[in-house]
């Protein structure tokens, strides 16, 4: 329902300035455990955009698999994510402790305690830090975190929405401080293309680049379900955002 469960990582401030960390984050996390425990399977791994077949700009699952993080062999992949925060002088001696800071609600919490887990795989204990709902988007806005589990929401599966509000430099909910100018670029050239195909394939190498920087690590994108009672009559539900659809001007 184009909702993604995401890993901030604040980029300003040490040491998670350092590129690598990010990288060794990213490589550590075990998607398909989150989804198995926390929507027994039913949610959907992808990039910035929300995957097919709802998702119309989503990375293809051949595309996703090959960008570093995906791939099926976790074991290696933290493998590489342990010589990671070794070369940055972590280990088991000495192992980087860090708050994990998150919104106090079940769907920030629950998946933010399967992250600290994964993350003591690769010498990060985190503990957690809750956050009451009235004050948490203004400390996503001031960067008044180390790292964070997040939930980004979306009104619509078109990329513009997407890459101008989280991803280009300076936009409104860009809380990593992540700054790409060739990324900006790319945004600005797939958003006036009006080919479909040419456009999609810019959106494509956009997500995959965002993906393979840890830009804004996604875990998982959630699925939900609505329920109908048969005498409600033209209701179309949208199978593609969880905002849209809504105005119930035809429903009777």
């Amino acid at each position: 329902n184009n909702l993604s469960v995401n890993l901030l990582i604040n980029r300003t401030s040490p040491p998670f300035d350092r590129p690598e960390i990010s990288q060794a984050m990213g490589l550590a996390l075990d998607r398909k455990t989150f989804i198995d425990i926390i929507s027994e399977g039913k949610s959907d791994m992808g990039g910035a955009l929300l995957p097919p077949p709802e998702g119309v700009w989503g990375l293809p699952p051949d595309m996703l698999r090959s960008i570093p993080g995906y791939g099926e062999d976790i074991a290696a992949r933290r493998d590489k994510a342990r010589a990671l925060m070794t070369g940055l002088g972590y280990g088991p001696d000495k192992r980087l402790a860090v708050k994990l800071t998150t919104r106090n609600v079940p769907q920030h919490r629950d998946p933010s305690v399967i992250l600290i887990d994964q993350l003591k795989q690769i010498y990060i204990d985190a503990e957690l830090e809750l956050v009451e709902t009235a004050i948490w988007p203004a400390r996503l806005t001031k960067r008044d975190y180390a790292i964070a589990l997040n939930l980004t929401g979306s009104g619509g599966d078109d990329p513009d929405i997407q890459f101008y509000e989280n991803y280009v430099c300076g936009a409104s909910r860009n809380f990593s401080g992540y700054c790409n100018k060739t990324i900006d670029a790319l945004v600005d050239r797939q958003s006036v293309e009006n080919d479909f195909e040419k456009r999609r394939a810019i959106v494509w190498d956009i997500d995959r680049r965002l993906q393979e920087d840890f830009a804004r690590p996604i875990i998982y994108l959630q699925r939900s379900g609505t329920c109908q009672q048969p005498w409600v009559k033209n209701l179309t539900l949208m199978a593609n955002g969880m905002y849209t659809g809504w105005r119930l001007e035809d429903v009777w």
